[in-house]
């Protein structure tokens, strides 16, 4: 890998662990990686958009560019990619409301990750899964996947993720009605708080205040949640935020008897709810008033807005189901798209009668190898074939029978190469072969094993006694210096001298120079 590209993939590699807090400009800076990196490199930045994509609302595209990096990673096997993309895909399903599908990818995206994977990695994989467990009714195996990441994040020293990690543990405790363990875990984030010195952000504090509601604490509620309702920082740090911290304050009002302070908590939450449209805290908001109407002794207004919840939630989840269903038939319709295009794509590669790759894959691919092997330090290898003698089987026999020896050619020189390698057919009957990562010596011994299968081949069915061989020119560089057209030009003029040797030959480089010129030759 070349340096330029090496610090491209530790760029990548960066971006990948930044906070999801940042997650616009971590996607701003990873967009023109797609186009600066490799190809590997490229999946893993438009991955990090794709999650851009998924939190910013974008659902389809985000769940369509996450398919795109999964197929390819799955393609190649490539562990890391993979269960990186399906961790993405599992926040694609828990957004759109399948849990079944969020948690299948979740489990993948920890399956597939290796002992030498970052653990930083690993600990966002971790709660990832934990979360998908503990909405999915598991309490028992997200707090395990949880405390699994928790000790991770404590070895590495990575407070920010301690906090993450107890918040999670503290609401899968209070929604279980365990106090005893949420008032612990707090207790320990107020610990780790103090230690690194940093502040909570607008969920850990609505954590805490839920756990110290459930506990009875009414009175210390409003003081908890006084930096997210007050201090501007807090404020528009998440969308939700405000608006559950006003439900929750809403909540200790009401058990505390402070009915009015309760309802003026109500309608702020409905005005924000309804400002940022935000459908599930209006929900809540209803059952909320209903909750504070039966409070106040207020039984028929109670039972409307009972009656408004359930309607109103029959309504959401009916939204939701469809939402989710036309975001699944979108990202369905995109995969089906590109699969279609790339078959195309692939078709106008491939040359109709052999089936191997054509002149225009050739011209397109040896550029890429040729830099590759040279970025390297490591040699590449091209052969031009040329069948003897092609025309006396079209003109003896027939062009029906000339079509039948190119295609048994196709299979043989497929037979021949292993990919990275690859045969394409550049016209009549010359072909051409890339070997990369190949020096002359092996190259020679392909084309060798290449020439004696040709020659070995029972084609008495199709072409009686007439023979079928090849004529082979053979080279190889590591050479910046050395182009495309000049390494074909070579291999050009070996092949001329293995024509003018008398044919069914191999001849490769021995101490030519890379610009020498090719003389004009005749085929056949």
């Amino acid at each position: 890998m070349s340096i330029t590209l090496r610090f491209v993939s530790i760029e990548v590699a960066e971006l990948e662990l930044r906070p999801v807090t940042d997650f616009r400009a971590t996607a701003a800076a990873a967009a023109p990686l797609e186009h600066d990196g490799d190809e590997r490199t490229a999946m893993r930045a438009r991955l990090i958009r794709a999650d851009a994509a998924l939190r910013e609302g974008r659902t389809a595209e985000g769940g369509t560019l996450a398919q795109q990096v999964n197929a390819w990673a799955l393609e190649r096997g490539d562990a890391y990619v993979l269960a990186c993309s399906h961790r993405t895909l599992t926040h694609f399903h828990y957004y759109i409301g399948d849990l079944a599908g969020a948690l299948g990818h979740a489990v993948q995206a920890v399956a597939h990750l290796g002992p030498d994977d970052p653990a930083a990695v690993r600990v966002r994989h971790l709660m990832t899964l934990a979360v998908v467990l503990g909405e999915a009714g598991s309490p028992a195996e997200a707090a395990s996947r949880y405390q699994e990441a928790l000790a991770l994040a404590a070895t590495m020293g990575d407070h920010q993720q301690m906090l993450m990690i107890l918040g999670n543990l503290a609401n899968l405790a209070t929604q279980e009605g365990d106090t005893g363990t949420a008032a612990r875990t707090v207790e320990r984030m107020a610990e780790v708080q103090a230690a690194a010195g940093i502040a909570l952000d607008g969920p850990q504090l609505i954590t805490v205040a839920r756990v110290r509601l459930a506990d009875g604490d009414h009175r210390a509620v409003e003081e908890i949640l006084r930096p997210l309702t007050r201090d501007p920082e807090y404020r528009h740090s998440t969308s939700a935020a405000l608006p559950e911290a006003m439900l929750t304050l809403s909540e200790a009002h009401r058990l505390a008897g402070e009915f009015s302070a309760a309802q003026a908590d109500l309608d702020a939450a409905r005005r924000l709810a309804l400002e940022r449209g935000l459908r599930a805290t209006q929900a809540a908001m209803l059952e909320q008033q209903a909750a504070l109407y039966a409070a106040m002794d207020l039984h028929r207004e109670a039972y409307d807005a009972h009656v408004a919840y359930h309607r109103f939630f029959a309504e959401l989840q009916s939204a939701q189901r469809d939402a989710q269903a036309r975001t699944l038939q979108a990202v369905f319709e995109a995969t089906e798209a590109r699969r279609v295009g790339e078959h195309f794509r692939e078709l106008a590669h491939r040359d109709a009668l052999t089936g191997l790759h054509n002149r225009r894959y050739a011209d397109e691919r040896l550029p890429v190898l040729l830099g590759a092997a040279v970025a390297a330090h490591s040699p590449l290898a091209v052969a031009i074939v040329d069948l003897d003698h092609f025309k006396r089987i079209n003109d003896t026999l027939s062009h029906d029978a000339g079509d039948l020896v190119l295609r048994r050619v196709g299979r043989l020189l497929t037979e021949a190469v292993a990919e990275p390698a690859f045969a394409a057919r550049l016209g009549g009957e010359e072909f051409l072969l890339v070997l990369p990562g190949t020096g002359v010596t092996a190259a020679t011994l392909v084309c060798e094993r290449l020439a004696a299968a040709l020659r070995g081949h029972d084609w008495t069915p199709i072409t009686g006694r007439l023979p079928v061989t090849a004529s082979i020119g053979v080279t190889a560089t590591a050479d910046p210096r050395v182009t495309p057209a000049m390494l074909l030009s070579r291999a050009d003029r070996h092949l001329y001298a293995a024509k003018h040797a008398g044919r069914d030959r191999v001849v490769a480089d021995a101490a030519d120079r890379p610009g020498d010129r090719a003389p004009d030759r005749a085929r056949d």
